[in-house]
């Protein structure tokens, strides 16, 4: 198996591990502490051709009419051998991420019950009849579409790849992956056991420059439908691509997400809440909560427990078990998360705690500490721009009328968390919050059986639950008449 000693990390196409063209490498390092673990191949347009003309290979000859139930099997036969290795995989997941070894092995976990979900659905992608007039039969039939392809994010580079590639399988699709060039080993340690359990070339991974291996991947004539997870930016581009050459595309985009705590909620269950929802994964995740908003009557009291929680939270190496949040991906991650907390300064913006980097963690690792804001306006930079950094806002509201309106007050939608005692006003919020998911009294919480996906400027389509497998299949209707 991939093992961080390698130092060289090539392609994963066709089944085998083979170097780019041209022979060009990459240096991808360890967050947390600025070492070069190796270099990674970079895969150039030819590599990516050859990537796809593998998995339509794969399609046309095993994959793509296989006997549903025995592709269900294979699948299932992958996630053992992910269990079997996933301290192992967790552990490449820290070192070349950076998040906390903790998070990584629930992320590993995560995906294995992705996959065991999706191979239980593979003999249950059906049609249906239609009841039509006359001596006719009309049904629908579900076919698989072909060659998918599938750009995933660094922030969580193993599961959001595997969300993506189980549903894609499962309904009789082979696969290309270009992982994000920031965290692309956790990405070819998952092809590598996809290809003890699955037929050569089912799944391809070619990590390399967005520019070049991604441009071709969206590009490609062959590739008939794409999921993409990042930036809103990014998005656009791919849906526009996927338009050009009508194939559909999942966007799950960006995000800036409301927390809206009310006097009657369980106030430690939701400090702990806001805690998970904004700083988890070093506040780098499109489902953060990153802007806290809390009742007047009891805004004193949260910011105070908050601000005493987050000043004794331990930052360091993902791979040290005493670390509750590790680094930030890269330097120039930092350096733009740095950029919005000086802003915020310069602006006189009241903060509460955080702001700089860390004491006692490793000098070359990207680390910033727990920051926290209050009374900022709704309007600054700070509040409205998603920061995709360790950094939560705190707005305080009057009543249930208010929370609703400044929690909407944003063109992104993609997830909304409240906290409250009240079911009747529970109920209301999960109407009234414009989120593709809403979550009451848990924060963030999400299951590979429950669709995800955003509203407004946070995507198109649904990641997970039966809702992918529709992404990944083409519906014919047939007609049959008696002669």
């Amino acid at each position: 198996m991939l093992s961080l000693e390698d130092k060289t990390f090539d392609l994963f196409i066709g089944g085998e591990f083979t170097e780019a063209a041209g022979g060009q490498t990459a240096e991808t390092t360890n967050p947390g502490t600025g070492e070069v673990i190796g270099h990674v191949a970079q895969a150039q347009p030819a590599d990516v051709d050859e990537a796809v003309a593998s998995a339509h290979a794969t399609f046309e000859d095993e994959w793509g009419s296989m006997d549903p139930y025995k592709r269900g099997r294979a699948l299932e036969d992958w996630a053992e051998i992910l269990w079997d290795r996933r301290d192992r995989i967790a552990k490449v997941e820290t070192t070349d991420q950076g998040k906390t070894l903790r998070e990584a092995q629930a992320d590993v976990a995560f995906a294995i019950k992705t996959i065991e979900y999706y191979a239980g659905l593979t003999d249950k992608v059906q049609g249906e009849e239609i009841p039509v007039p006359g001596s006719r039969l009309n049904f629908t039939r579900k076919e698989p579409l072909g060659v998918t392809g599938h750009v995933s994010p660094w922030n969580y580079p193993f599961q959001l790849a595997v969300r993506s590639l189980a549903p894609a399988l499962a309904a009789g699709n082979t696969a290309v992956l270009k992982p994000a060039s920031w965290t692309p080993l956790s990405s070819l340690a998952l092809a590598e056991t996809a290809s003890q359990a699955l037929p050569d070339g089912a799944l391809n991974v070619v990590p390399g420059r967005g520019s070049l291996a991604g441009d071709r991947l969206v590009e490609h004539p062959d590739v008939r439908a794409l999921s993409f997870t990042g930036s809103t930016d990014t998005g656009i581009q791919i849906g526009k691509k996927a338009m050009e050459k009508c194939v559909p595309a999942t966007l799950e985009l960006g995000g800036k997400c409301p927390n809206v705590v009310f006097e009657d909620a369980e106030l430690d269950k939701a400090t702990k809440g806001a805690i998970f929802a904004g700083y988890m994964n070093a506040g780098q995740m499109c489902w953060a909560g990153s802007r806290l908003l809390v009742q007047e009557s009891i805004a004193d009291d949260v910011v105070d427990n908050l601000a005493h929680a987050l000043e004794n939270t331990p930052v360091g190496p993902g791979t040290d078990e005493a670390s509750q949040m590790g680094p930030l991906v890269s330097e120039q991650r930092k350096q733009e998360v740095k950029e919005y907390i000086e802003i915020a300064e310069s602006e006189g913006l009241d903060l509460v705690t955080g702001g700089g980097e860390p004491d006692d963690v490793p000098e070359d690792g990207h680390y910033l500490e727990q920051t926290l804001f209050k009374d900022v306006p709704r309007d600054s930079q700070l509040a409205r721009e998603e920061v995709f950094g360790p950094v939560v806002t705190v707005h305080t509201f009057e009543d249930e009328e208010e929370a609703v309106e400044i929690a909407n007050d944003t063109e992104y939608g993609l997830y909304a968390y409240a906290y409250t005692s009240d079911m009747g006003r529970a109920m209301r919020l999960s109407e009234e919050l414009e989120a593709g998911v809403v979550s009451i009294n848990e924060s963030p919480i999400t299951f590979p059986q429950s669709p995800f996906g955003g509203h407004k400027e946070s995507g198109i389509g649904h990641e997970q639950g039966k809702e992918a497998i529709e992404h990944y299949t083409k519906q014919k209707t047939v007609f049959f008449k008696q002669p």
